[in-house]
Parts: C-alpha cells; sequence; structure tokens
C-alpha cells in the first residue's frame, strides 16, 4: 500500500489493465492481418479481416470474457508500436523480376549523376482539376464541415508535366491543355534547352503518348536517353510525391474559378518549393508562413 501524500488515504499501486496475455494477442491478430491483406486474392475467398478498435473490443471480449473500452485498446497498440494509417496499395499486376532489371538499370544512372558525370531527370504528368478535393481538416465536433465548390465540369482541367531534375534537386511543372505525343515533344524540347550540353537521361512511365515512334524518334535527335519504368510501379516515380504535395496545398479545400487561376497557382507552388526545397510544407498561397 501506498499513502497518498497530503490526504491521509491509502492509495493502491494497479496494475496495468491488460495482462500480457491479452496484449499479446492484439498484436498478433493485428499483425496476421497486414500479413494477409499483402497476399494476393483469390477468387470466391472471403474480405481480409481489418481490425477497428471496436472489432479488436470485440475480440478480447469473445476470446478472454473481458470487456474493455476501445482507448484501452488503442493504448495497448501504441505500446505494441503499432499505429493507424492508411493502407497503401500493393500492385499485384507488377513483375518482379522487370523491377529488378529497372533497378538494376538505374543504379548506375544514379552513381553517376551523384558525380555530376550524367544529368537524370524524372517526368511525370497529372491532371488537376479545377473543383476541390475534400481533404481532411479539423471543425467543430457535431458540426458538418462544409467547402464551396462552384461545380466546374470533369473537362475543367488542366494537364501539367511534372520534372525532378535529380542534380538540381529542383521541379519544373509546365502546363499543358491535354498530355499527348505532341505536347511531350514540346517538354523534352524545353528540357533540353534547359540543360544543352552533356548527357541526359529521362525516366518516365509507360504511357501510350510515352511510347510513340515520334516521341522516341524526338528524343534520340535531342540526344535524351528514355529509360521506361517498370510496369504497376508508381513507388520508383520520384514525381508521385510532388502531385500530393501540390493538391494538399492547392486543391484541397479550394475550388479554382478558371484554369488561369489554377496555373498561377503552381507557378507560385513551384517557385516557393524551388526556393525552399527543405521547407515543412511551405504554402505557395502567399500566406508566407509554414503550416502548422
Amino acid at each position: 500500500m501506498i499513502t497518498a501524500r497530503g490526504t491521509g488515504l491509502s492509495a493502491q499501486r494497479w496494475p496495468p489493465p491488460l495482462c500480457p496475455d491479452i496484449e499479446a494477442a492484439l498484436g498478433e491478430a493485428v499483425r496476421a492481418a497486414r500479413q494477409e491483406a499483402a497476399s494476393p486474392p483469390v477468387t470466391g475467398a472471403d474480405p481480409k479481416p481489418r481490425w477497428t478498435l471496436r472489432r479488436l473490443v470485440g475480440l478480447v471480449q469473445e476470446r478472454f470474457a473481458r470487456l474493455y473500452c476501445r482507448e484501452t485498446i488503442r493504448a495497448a497498440l501504441h505500446r505494441l508500436e503499432l499505429s493507424w494509417k492508411k493502407a497503401r496499395k500493393l500492385l499485384g499486376r507488377a513483375d518482379p523480376e522487370r523491377r529488378e532489371a529497372f533497378v538494376a538499370q538505374l543504379r548506375p544512372l544514379l552513381a553517376e549523376a551523384q558525380r555530376d558525370r550524367h544529368q537524370l531527370v524524372y517526368l511525370d504528368e497529372a491532371h488537376i482539376h479545377q473543383d476541390v478535393e475534400l481533404g481532411y481538416g479539423w471543425a467543430e465536433r457535431g458540426k458538418r464541415f462544409h467547402v464551396a465548390s462552384s461545380s466546374p465540369g470533369l473537362s475543367a482541367k488542366v494537364s501539367f508535366y511534372g520534372l525532378y531534375l535529380y542534380n538540381e534537386g529542383q521541379v519544373r511543372i509546365w502546363p499543358y491543355p491535354r498530355a499527348n505525343g505532341e505536347h511531350t515533344i514540346d517538354v523534352l524540347r524545353r528540357l533540353r534547352a534547359e540543360i544543352p550540353h552533356g548527357r541526359l537521361s529521362v525516366i518516365w512511365d509507360g504511357a501510350p503518348y510515352h511510347r510513340a515512334k515520334a516521341v522516341w524518334s524526338a528524343a534520340a535527335s535531342l540526344d535524351i536517353t528514355l529509360a521506361p519504368l517498370s510496369s504497376y510501379r508508381p513507388d520508383l516515380m520520384a514525381v508521385e510525391p510532388l502531385w500530393h504535395w501540390l493538391r494538399e496545398d492547392l486543391t484541397y479545400h479550394h475550388c479554382h474559378a478558371t484554369a488561369e487561376d489554377l496555373i498561377r497557382r503552381v507557378v507560385a507552388f513551384e517557385a516557393a518549393i524551388n526556393q525552399d526545397p527543405l521547407c515543412r510544407r511551405r504554402s505557395a498561397l502567399g500566406e508566407g508562413h509554414a503550416r502548422s
């Protein structure tokens, strides 16, 4: 017994609410579900388990005849170094052998680029709509969280070519009415004009206009080596995080009235991150301060 200071009352040191067996069972269930979720789908199979706090409360009650609140279960999961996170898709149609072959091809390019013997550029396209995107945000409990939209149609969008200049740690985001072979050739010409000398390689995905003979012919005439990514491997594309960042800053909770307004915001976004690449999500909307 431990006496509470200044009260004259006795306070008992209570054991943790979950015994080691129950806590271990929670960890085993969550880790097994994660492994099963990453296994290939099977025709006719039942949906794979997804352990929410509510379901884990039921698991403990059914297996151990003990009823705990969700916060107790959450605390136990945190002690097990488990966290609630958004899943990422594991593309089953990806070819592991082709991936390894591409990675083997990429290693010497990266090594030479790090020594400035070679210019390396990642290139990808994104179609950014003028309409608002519904991202997460803080709001009062019990009240709906609304964001205004002028309801622009699906055609109200701009295609952007995003380039990551690996050697310089800089990006370029160039707007076009659409992504096609003609505009892709123009992008390659602009890129070569910006990097007029030396060996230059472009890494991109297998979009149809990337595979066009006219595009490859133009690249050859510009002395640009094209290195297509292996199929279904967006994790190897360095521009993908740029698109996520752009959408967070420019289209989450904001509807752009015109395409010109969207382009103007993207130009400011590009300038801001090139000026301060290591900034913590500095806003490109003109506030001039880091996001909290």
